[in-house]
Parts: structure tokens; C-alpha cells; sequence
């Protein structure tokens, strides 16, 4: 164990550091304060094993290979491996191309909490090895073609179109998204990320690499969490702007809170979570632990519930991720009819995005987020992506829809240099 008076320095060293190797994961709490996080960041770097698969039978294999190496994992589930959940296809273009599922047991990994690095993987040494390291000045990111997939008028249709949807009765509310991308993208993912981190700072936050895949995410959101046998999902449903003048700031706060579509949006998310979460669940412990709760990000303010249950003994926990995948927030209600619809409408294939990355315990505790606010690269083609997304409802005003898009992508825009 090793006293890291400068934690911010700490950690841009020690990514900086866990770079030079194929394959590496650092989770970033940025000290927000949060009663089931465990470490202010952790960061797993190298690779023991691994395992890498697609839709079919992904959630046995992770099962299995769990069970046969109790050991830390890190990885990510895509979005995609909806299809292996459900009778659901992805057809939509994909110029990622990351697997749709991987996990790997670190080489080292490092975890830093209240100032205090301790080495849980690997030899002590390696912390004065990371204290030494030289960061090399690299080339920052140049400006980017930032394009957008679908026209603002496109957008609009779309919106429209779905709201049809609803008033048929189809569904009560869709996640659609957009999406952001360059090609021919030269960027510094590690230099990218801390830029991002900076003027994002978020409870999820995370940078991961696996060979020329890259996922750099400021994400405030949690997908799912286990500590012992309690089950934690926070979905995110609601979105304000931030201001600069306290007073007015303090005013939107109280508008969001008070907004009926937010509230409406929200609790449709709520209901589905819940369900999700009975599938899993001891009979009677779900329950909803707050509603409707006001959090505050630098450039939003957000609208989060909390969920919980006991675990039922008779579920595998990754049978429980299984069970709440994708996140309700990112789907809508009915689930199922909605993924349809996202198919249908979206023009790109979601991939990682709006899927979940994070870290399993050797005692079977986990805390996944949710991939949005994040930047997706593939350092071998080039290709940058993101995506941007809200909820669709009967009340949606397809304009407001389009600028909220605007609002979430503020950040990332900001820091390619797009802005």
C-alpha cells in the first residue's frame, strides 16, 4: 500500500502507464460520493485470460469461465447481445466492430481509495514503477469532420414516426438515438479521455482498451451493482441544462424535479426496472429506494431512481445481469416492441454503446454502468463514434428532443474540438 497525496497525478501516470499494454480498464468514481462504490478508481492492466464472444451463448460462457477463474474480471457487454436475450436481430451498419462480449483477468490492478494505492494483482513494485513513469508529450487530437448520420429534418421524421407508434399503442415510450462520427480520426485516446474526464467528471467514468478498441466514457449512470446478495439499478431518465448564474441553476434543478413528462419518462423506466429485477429477486424485495432523485454533472442536471432487491440464492448473478440487460433506460417500454423499433428507426448498429462495462469480484459482487456520454474508437480503421440518445413519449416535442441530443453530446463536441 502507497500514500498517493496527488490522486489526480497518481491516476494520469498510472493510465498513462497501463497504455502500453493491448489491453487495460481503469473505473473512475471522480470522488463522487456513492454508498456502494468500493474504490475512488481501479485500474486492471494486462491479461492472465480472456474471453471474447458473440451472441448465442455469451452469458454461459462468461458463466463458466467465472466459475472456473474466480478472479477479478473486467470487460463489456454489447448492446447486440439483446439478440441472444430475446428473438431480436442488428442489421444496421457497425464500423466498430467490437466483439459483442469480453471479459479478462488482469496481469496487475491497482485500486485507490481516500489517497491510498494498493496493488490487489501483481507485485508492489509495480506502484514505483507507475510513480517513475515518464509521460511522453504525444500529438493531442486535431480538429475532427464530426458528421452526423442522421439530418436534423431526418431526426425530426423519425421522432414523428415513432410518436405514431405510441398513439397506436405499440409502446409507451423509446429510446432513439443518434449517432456522431469521423473517419479518418486520428486521436490520443489517453489524452482524449483525461480532456473528457476533466470537463465531465462523472460517478461511472471509464477508459477502456482492448487492442484498437477504445471506449472513453464520462457516463453518469449505473446499469446494475451486486454487494452481497443486494441487487442496485439506477436508471436515468430526465435531463437539464446547467447554469452559470446559481440562482437560475438552482431554478431549473427545481423545474426538473418538478417536470410532469420527466416524472412520466422516469417511472416508466422505474416500472420496467422493477420487472426486470423480479426475474432475480427474493419474492416481495424489490423495491424502489428513491424516486425521482435531482443529481447534478457539470453540464446536466439528471433525474435518477434507485432500485434494489435481495438476489434470490437460486439465481446466478450473471443470470441477474442477463435477467436487466439491456438497461431499461436505453430501451424503452414494452422492452422488447421498443428494440424492435430502435432497429428500425436508428440507422446505426449500437454495438458497445448503451451496452455496459465494468468489473466483477472474485466473491461474485459486481457494478456495471451504462455506456452513453462516451467516445467508441478503433484505432486501426480510425473510425470515432458516439451516440446520443433520449426518451420518446406521447408528449415528446420532437424539436425540444433534438436540442436535449445537442445538450448531451455538449461535452464530447467540446473536446474533439468540434465545437
Amino acid at each position: 500500500m502507497k500514500n498517493t497525496d496527488h490522486t489526480s497525478a497518481f491516476k494520469q501516470k498510472a493510465l498513462h502507464w497501463a497504455n502500453q499494454f493491448d489491453v487495460c480498464c481503469l473505473l473512475d468514481s471522480n470522488q463522487y460520493p456513492d454508498v456502494y462504490s468500493a474504490y475512488d478508481f481501479i485500474l486492471a492492466v494486462d491479461v492472465q485470460a480472456e474471453i471474447q464472444c458473440n451472441s448465442g451463448n455469451a452469458f454461459e460462457e462468461l458463466k463458466a469461465f467465472h466459475e472456473a477463474n474466480k478472479q477479478w474480471l473486467f470487460g463489456f457487454f454489447s448492446y447486440d447481445l439483446k439478440n441472444e436475450i430475446e428473438d431480436l436481430v442488428s442489421y444496421n451498419t457497425d464500423h466498430l466492430n467490437f466483439p459483442e462480449l469480453y471479459f479478462f483477468i488482469p496481469k496487475y490492478l491497482i485500486a485507490v481509495k481516500n489517497g491510498m494505492a494498493e496493488v490487489l494483482i501483481g507485485d508492489d513494485a509495480v506502484l514505483n514503477e507507475i510513480i517513475d513513469f515518464k509521460i511522453e508529450e504525444s500529438e493531442s487530437t486535431g480538429h475532427l469532420n464530426i458528421e452526423r448520420r442522421l439530418s436534423k429534418t431526418a431526426y425530426l421524421n423519425k421522432v414523428e414516426k415513432l410518436k405514431e407508434h405510441i398513439i397506436r399503442g405499440d409502446i409507451y415510450e423509446v429510446n432513439f438515438c443518434q449517432e456522431f462520427f469521423a473517419e479518418n480520426a486520428k486521436i490520443n485516446p489517453v489524452g482524449t479521455f483525461g480532456l473528457l474526464n476533466d470537463i465531465s467528471p462523472t460517478p461511472f467514468a471509464g477508459f477502456l482498451k482492448v487492442n484498437e478498441h477504445y471506449i472513453l466514457s464520462a457516463t453518469p449512470e449505473r446499469f446494475l451493482a451486486k454487494r452481497g446478495s443486494k441487487l442496485i439499478s439506477q436508471p436515468i431518465k430526465g435531463t437539464a441544462r446547467r447554469s452559470a448564474d446559481s440562482k437560475e441553476d438552482e431554478q431549473i434543478k427545481i423545474q426538473l424535479r418538478n417536470d410532469v413528462k420527466e416524472q412520466s419518462e422516469n417511472v416508466m423506466i422505474v416500472d420496467l426496472v422493477r420487472h426486470d429485477l423480479t426475474k432475480s429477486a427474493v419474492k416481495g424485495s424489490v423495491k424502489v429506494e428513491e424516486l425521482f432523485g435531482i443529481y447534478s454533472f457539470p453540464q446536466v442536471h439528471q433525474m435518477i431512481s434507485t432500485i434494489t432487491c435481495e438476489l434470490d440464492p437460486a439465481i446466478h448473478f450473471i443470470d441477474a445481469i442477463k435477467n436487466a440487460f439491456p438497461m431499461g433506460s436505453m430501451t424503452g417500454a414494452p422492452k422488447v416492441k421498443a428494440m424492435e423499433l430502435i432497429e428500425q428507426y436508428e440507422e446505426t448498429k449500437r454495438g458497445v454503446y448503451s451496452g455496459s462495462f465494468g468489473c466483477i469480484s472474485p466473491d461474485g459482487n459486481f457494478d456495471f454502468n451504462v455506456v452513453i456520454r462516451s467516445i467508441l474508437y478503433h484505432s486501426a480503421n480510425q473510425h470515432l463514434s458516439f451516440q446520443v440518445g433520449g426518451a420518446i413519449t406521447y408528449h415528446s416535442d420532437a424539436e425540444k428532443e433534438y436540442e436535449e441530443c445537442m445538450l448531451k453530446a455538449s461535452a464530447i463536441l467540446k473536446v474533439l474540438n468540434a465545437e
